[in-house]
């Protein structure tokens, strides 16, 4: 078992490396697997735990790929798919397996999608992936512990998000490239990961127009070819290092750090103190004076980022006077609360609101980490508490923040990645 230790009391200062974003990876690797001929590479790939069940989930369906962690690099070989078969075991590890299908239908006319994995998040349902298959004419059965979806060829169609899934519109856009006829979605996500999954996916041949609009039409193709793509920066990386300079009260430069990205998130942490400064690709963040309650709510882009409702709670333990925040997107967001409380915190939480009482000091204590973003929450606790903070699992950490514990450390900040000895 993987955990943090980290000690608190260092303000942090220096630069930080922002690496390759984790929402566009994901579906960038599903994307190769469309290509029936020639190799895909993907530069500035972070070098998280998603991407190598990623990998291993390509390799098992016959895909041959080459990781360089070095270089940050992935080499994609998709020419010959030999498996339908999307088995639990590393498919129910993280969320993105969904995310293979599309490229299954197309190539081998079925997928079976034994597990679906990734964060406990209260009701993330996907079925509106599956009902836009079935739209596109493909036959889904579900099973209890098996989906198997048939298509001996898909068809355009008209299709509508209930709610702009970053997810979902990628999936969707891959289902519909290689469709004959045109396919309109309706309510799509507006994210920069889906911007960017989309130039990827026109420089392969595919015919997309719309993105960013709400409003996407894509033209089916005949094939897809294989190319080179520098995945974008990880705005939610990005929104925690600058959450931590805010948190110590810091200042840090964050190398590829696009101010444009972080939305309403740079907004509302202005609203707490914290300055932001652009200098070409670079992004200096600091807070020297203290922190300011706020209200958030939670939206899909350009809103609040759920993915960082769990950092600036906790930032907000140390505002000197009540934040309001309101999860509007996936309800065990909040798991985080009864953590934070235990290091002396005192957040109050109703349905899908939470007050947080401050300014409260921070104690460090074991604490365990509920999904991927509580995890992370907590090492910015940990970074501001008196004493030690022991976060466990430490693996969902590892699922969307490369090498967490070194760039910590190059800022000053005191925190360890360790193999306990306990399971």
């Amino acid at each position: 078992m993987v955990r943090y230790r980290v000690r608190g009391g260092n303000a942090l200062r220096g630069t930080a490396f922002i690496q390759g974003a984790k929402n566009a990876v994901l579906p960038m690797i599903g994307a190769a697997l469309l290509a029936s001929d020639g190799r895909t590479v993907l530069r500035n790939v972070p070098i998280i735990e998603d991407v190598r069940r990623a990998v291993e989930l390509a390799e098992a369906i016959g895909a041959k790929v080459e990781l360089h962690e070095a270089e940050r690099t992935l080499v994609i070989d998709a020419s010959r798919l030999s498996s339908p078969v999307l088995p639990a075991e590393i498919a129910r590890r993280f969320r993105g397996s969904v995310l293979f299908v599309p490229a299954l239908l197309h190539r081998l006319g079925e997928a079976v999608i034994e597990g679906v994995g990734g964060c406990n998040l209260g009701s993330r349902n996907l079925d509106f992936h599956y009902l836009g298959y079935k739209r596109l004419g493909a036959v889904v059965d579900e099973g209890e512990s098996v989906i198997h979806v048939k298509a001996a060829g898909l068809t355009g169609a008209p299709l509508y998000l209930d709610t702009p899934s970053h997810t979902g519109t990628e999936n969707l856009i891959m289902a519909a490239a290689l469709a004959k006829g045109t396919t309109i979605i309706e309510n799509a996500a507006l994210e920069p990961e889906v911007l960017d999954v989309i130039d990827m996916l026109t420089k392969m041949g595919a015919r997309i127009s719309g993105g960013g609009t709400g409003f996407i039409t894509v033209e089916g193709v005949d094939e897809l070819t294989a190319v080179e793509h520098r995945v974008m920066p990880d705005r939610l990386d990005a929104g925690v290092f600058a959450m931590a300079a805010a948190i110590t009260g810091g200042e840090v430069n964050l190398v590829g750090a696009s101010l444009a990205h972080l939305g309403v998130v740079r907004w509302k942490l202005e609203q707490m103190g914290v300055e932001f400064a652009t200098d070409g690709a670079v992004l200096n963040v600091r807070r020297d004076r203290p922190l300011r309650p706020i209200n958030v709510i939670t939206d899909t882009y350009p809103g609040f980022a759920t993915d960082l409702q769990s950092p600036i709670m906790t930032v907000a333990c140390l505002a000197d006077g009540a934040s309001y925040i309101h999860e509007r997107i996936f309800d065990g967001r909040f798991a985080l609360a009864g953590e934070l409380n235990k290091m002396g915190a005192d957040i109050e939480i109703e349905g899908s609101r939470a007050v947080v009482h401050g300014a409260t000091s921070l104690t460090g204590t074991d604490v365990t980490a509920h999904d991927l973003r509580s995890g992370i929450a907590l090492v910015l606790a940990g970074l501001a508490a008196e004493g030690e903070t022991v976060i466990s699992p430490g693996y969902l950490i590892d699922r969307g923040h490369h090498d967490l514990a070194a760039r910590m450390k190059a800022l000053g900040g005191d925190v360890v990645r360790e193999i306990s000895s306990t399971t």
